[in-house]
Parts: structure tokens; sequence; C-alpha cells
């Protein structure tokens, strides 16, 4: 890590008179798309927001000057013949920046017809890690974290005709950082998904949240309005039943509550069904799909709907399916899932960071149950208040852009943490933050074993707060012998369901051997086929999440003419090739059922 990223990691917590970005989960309003190509420039050393003396410059690169006279000093051009498409990371798309990590400076000019009757905001799906957003010279304000929405209210910053916005990206790591420093993934840099221009009234929707109670007699619809102008009443509606209702508003908020429509169904695996809710405040309309189901666990349990369920899954990375570089569009998302189907899955984990929307949008569509959880991994600085912050900021923000999913099931807050009593406090402090803002869903993350001998002792004191045990085991590809798996056990101290949320193999896609040969698709179905018949003997097992998909980059894997900087772990090849494991663990799926 640089001087100059310390340097700039102590500088922003120092300017505490920036604006910092929103939350950005408000569905209403008209979106024009930002997308396209932008125009860059490389700046590995940050000369374009710190001064020689590492001061913050007030000329910076976000200012765009142009030369006003040949005697003018400007040591830097935004041009067309150095461009980025966006949403997408600079990683893949030029050579010269494969490994590259620092900053890049993104340009985007645009048109507006302004109106006083309307606000306007600029909208981030996601951008990794480090955002600093100008708008005509203006520093709207900053995010942290590459993997959640934000966005700005531009209202008095936008000028009719052109405008120019200006985005300060970097992905350096560093220690404080969440995920930190050390990971297993590619840190993809860049406007790695889409950016709107967001027009909206001068008071609109800002938030629905949409609750079944807990004993599934009832609808809860809570609604949040920005603006100085509130109108009397929201109507609220189910179009599909007719349900229609005026809730009053007091304080900027409304709330309306529905006895359950006989005709509705539950969302569910097999019939994933989807109920459009439809609130109107003033001018502003904001619409959704919803799904009405229930998720609990009793005892070894996990209850959907009341039933107990087996977890039937795979983990899942963001990259793309059949191209280089980030998962960003619906057909990345389309297709990664539609795979997940292929091999039997009722379930998915997305891995290690909230995923692009289009994911958990398309799984409430196909009736797929999701994991979802935020990059505290492995080696995060458990004892620094700015990366609790951080970590709880991004974990709101993940759960109010998904909470009206049906399909998300888990929230994740941690995996492979080392045990200690500053983890332990830092991932209480997570669960107490889950509970804040969603009391409905189920809380896990991928815990630590104790060994004795033989035995695998799941009894990771986290485990006492989680509502699953997360469990990450790899027998047969980090220490032991596959053929040895059946003599070892699980002891599961908590009368809690389990989920193996991690096992596999590295296998190169069309290497065959022998089974006991490592890299061959025969050894990573050997590892497979023992895994499976031994954990099938916990008592409490209620699902699985092998890892993982696809093989995926990684900087860790350097094995040459068998990673090539590939974890190979994947099911499924980087080009869309299944492996022999994967008709392995498909078999097993369809044939696997509560006993």
């Amino acid at each position: 890590m640089t001087f100059i990223s310390l340097i700039k990691r102590s500088t922003k917590w120092v300017l505490l008179s920036l604006m910092f970005a929103q939350f950005a989960w408000a569905q209403s309003g008209q979106k024009t798309t930002l997308n396209g190509q932008w125009q860059v420039i490389v700046d590995p050393f940050d000369n374009g927001y710190f001064s020689y003396r590492l001061t913050p410059r007030t000329d910076g690169f976000f200012q765009d000057k142009k030369p006003s006279s040949p005697r003018d000093l400007i040591e830097y051009e935004f041009n067309n013949s150095h461009t980025l498409q966006v949403p997408g990371d600079w990683n893949s798309q030029r050579e010269d920046l494969f490994f590259y990590e620092g900053t890049v400076w993104y340009k985007k000019d645009f048109t507006v017809q302004k109106s006083e009757s309307n606000r306007y905001f600029i909208q981030f799906d996601a951008v990794n890690y480090i955002a600093r957003v100008y708008l005509n010279g203006k520093k709207l304000g900053e995010h942290e974290g590459g993997f959640t929405p934000f966005e700005f209210d531009v209202s008095d910053v936008i000028q009719s005709g052109k405008n120019t916005l200006v985005v300060y990206v970097n992905n350096d790591r560093h220690p404080d950082y969440v995920p930190t420093v050390n990971t297993d993934w590619w840190n993809y840099g860049g406007i790695t998904r889409d950016v709107n221009l967001v027009v909206r009234p001068q008071t609109y929707i800002s938030d629905v949240r949409v609750e079944l109670s807990k004993d599934g007699k009832n609808i809860a619809v809570e609604v949040a309005l920005n603006g100085d102008k509130t109108p009397e009443n929201v109507e609220i509606s189910f179009p599909e039943f007719k349900l229609k209702t005026a809730a009053k508003v007091t304080g900027n908020k409304a709330m309306a509550e529905f006895k359950y429509p006989k005709k509705a169904k539950r969302w569910d695996i097999f019939e994933p069904n989807l109920y459009e809710v439809k609130v109107t405040a003033g001018n502003d309309v904001f619409t959704d799909k919803v799904g009405f189901r229930t998720i609990e666990t009793k005892d070894q349990d996990i209850l959907l709907n009341g039933k107990s369920i087996l977890l039937k899954g795979i983990s899942i990375h963001e990259e793309a399916p059949l191209r280089d570089g980030r998962a960003y569009t619906e057909d990345d998302a389309r297709v990664l899932l539609e795979w997940a189907k292929d091999l039997g899955c009722n379930y998915v984990r997305l891995a290690h960071y909230p995923h692009n929307e289009h994911m958990v949008r398309i799984a409430d569509e196909m009736g797929l149950l999701v994991w979802s959880e935020i990059p505290v991994y492995w080696t995060i600085n458990w004892e620094s208040e700015i990366t609790l912050n951080n970590a709880k900021n991004q974990l709101a923000e993940m759960i109010e852009r998904d909470k009206n999913r049906a399909s998300v099931i888990i929230w994740s807050v941690a995996n492979e943490t080392p045990r200690g009593e500053a983890r332990l406090d830092f991932l209480k402090a997570l669960i107490a933050e889950v509970k804040a803002h969603d009391k409905t869903r189920l809380v896990s993350a991928a815990t630590e074993l104790s060994h004795d001998g033989k035995v695998n002792i799941i009894d990771d004191t986290l485990g006492y707060i989680l509502d699953v045990i997360g469990l990450n085991e790899y027998y047969g590809w980090y220490g032991g012998n596959p053929e040895n798996m059946h003599t070892i056990s699980f002891n599961n101290t908590f009368n809690k369901p389990l989920v193996i949320s991690e096992f596999g193999a590295g296998a190169l896609q069309g290497h065959r051997g022998e089974k006991d040969q490592r890299w061959t698709e025969d050894y990573q179905v050997n590892v497979y086929e023992n895994q499976i018949a031994n954990l099938q003997k916990i008592p409490s097992l209620r699902g699985m999440s092998p890892w993982i998909l696809k093989d995926f980059k990684s900087p860790r894997r350097p094995l040459y003419g068998i990673q090539d900087w590939f974890n190979r772990k994947g099911l499924i090849s980087e080009r869309g090739q299944k492996k022999a494991a994967f008709y392995v663990l498909r078999d097993f799926y369809n044939e696997w059922n509560l006993k």
C-alpha cells in the first residue's frame, strides 16, 4: 500500500464538511441513462486530486479546465482518444490496466432542459471503491464501498443545456477498507454498474417497504416522502386484488395495512408469484413487483411458508458468464441464474458482496432463494470504528435496496473470519444493524471450525447469535484425500440449521486424468462424490452452496497453464463449458430430499 493511499484515507475523515452520498433505493422518477463511452484519465499518483504537498487541490482534474491562451499550463485533458465503457471495469477493457489498482478519472457531458418544478439526481448503482463526484466543477460528495447504490441531489448545481459530470474512482486496497487488502477475487475498478440522471417532482416517494406479517394474515406498506410540501394522503394499491386505500401522511411518512387477499398466492420456489404494488403521492408514482412469503427457523429446520426446506445451492461471483470482467447486464444475470437452475438449484449464495440488482430481481422471477452478504472477509480491521461504520453502511445499503425482494432470505455478515473478542464484538454490531433494518429475514455467516481428531466441531461462538450456521470446509482439496472423507465427522453444537456454504476443488475444464490427479475434472468429481456422501450424514444439514458456479479471476491464482489468474473451482469454465462435476451435483440435487 502506497504512502499516498494512507494520506487519502486520513484526509477523507478529516474533511467532515463533505456532503456524502444518499442511499439510493427509490424506484420513482424518470430515468435517463448516462451509460456509454466516458472520457478517462489514468492517474496513478493521484496528481489530479492532490498537490505535490499531498493536500487536496482546488484546481484538480474535476475542473476540466481548457487553456484560454497559449501561455496557460494545463497538464491534463479529457478527450475521445481515451475512453472506457460505463458500466464496466477498466481491468478487462484495456490490457495495460489488467492489474491496475489506483485512480481513474471519468468524464461525461450531457444536456438537460431544467425545470424549476422538478428535482434532479445523479444515481450510481455501484462504483468500486472510492467515488468522488463533481458536477460542473462543484463537488457533490463521495461514497465508499464498491457494490451498493448511491445518489446525489444535484438540483442546485445542474443547469439547462450542457453539464459536465466528473467522477474520481479509486480501487486501492487498504487495511481499514471493507473488503480489506487480502481477498481472493479480482479487484475490478471503475464505474461498474449503471449511471442515471433521475428527474423527480419537488416532493417524491423516497422509500416503500412492503412486509407480510409473521402470521401471514396482513400486509403492511410503509411509505416515506422527501420534500417540503407533502400531500395530505398517499394512495396505496394492489391492482390485481382491487385493493386501494388513502393513507394519511404524518411527518413525511404514511402507513397502511391490508388483510392478506384470499386470491393472493405465496411466493415460493415452485411458484414464484409476484404482484404489483403501486403508490401515488401527488405527481409521483412508485410501482414494484413483490412476492409474499415467510421465512423462519425452528430448531434445525429452515421453514419457507411454514414448511421445512433444503437449500440446494451454489455460490456465485459477480463475473460475466461469457466475456471478461464484471457482470452488470440483465442478460449476464439471467445466464448465471439459468445455469444455477439447470444445476438443480433452488438457492444461490451471492459471494462475497452485494451483486447487481438484476440478480435479485431475476431470482424473484425464477423462484431462487438468495443468500446476500457484505465483504467482511478474512482479515478485517476489527479494532477500527471507521471500518465498522463502513461495514454498517454497506450492510444498510444492501438491505434497503433489496428489502422488498422475496427471493432474499439470508443476510450474511461475514466470511471465514478468525475467532477473537474484537471480531465477535464487530459482528455483533453488524447483526444489530441488520435487525434495525429488517427483522423478517435470517442472519448467517461462514463460521470457523475447531477439531478433535477426525471430528470437526461446529462451535464458533458467533453461532449463538446467528439464525443459520454457515460453514466452509475443503477436505480433499486443502488437506486430506477425498477417499478418506468418510472418516471425518461433524458435531454441530448448536440446535440450529447448518448450511455448508462452501466446499469444492479446482479443475481445468477439458483436463482429464486419474481421480487422484490434481487439476483434472476427474479429481474434482472425486471430491464432490465423497463430500456429498459424507455431508449427508450430518443431522442438522439443511443446505449447501459449493464453491463455485463458474471459474473466476483472482490475482492469487498464477499457476501458468492451469490457473492463468483464474480460480478453477468452478463447475463451469469461464467460457461457459460445463465440467464433469456439474452433472454429479445436479444428479444429487435431483434426488436429495428431507428424510
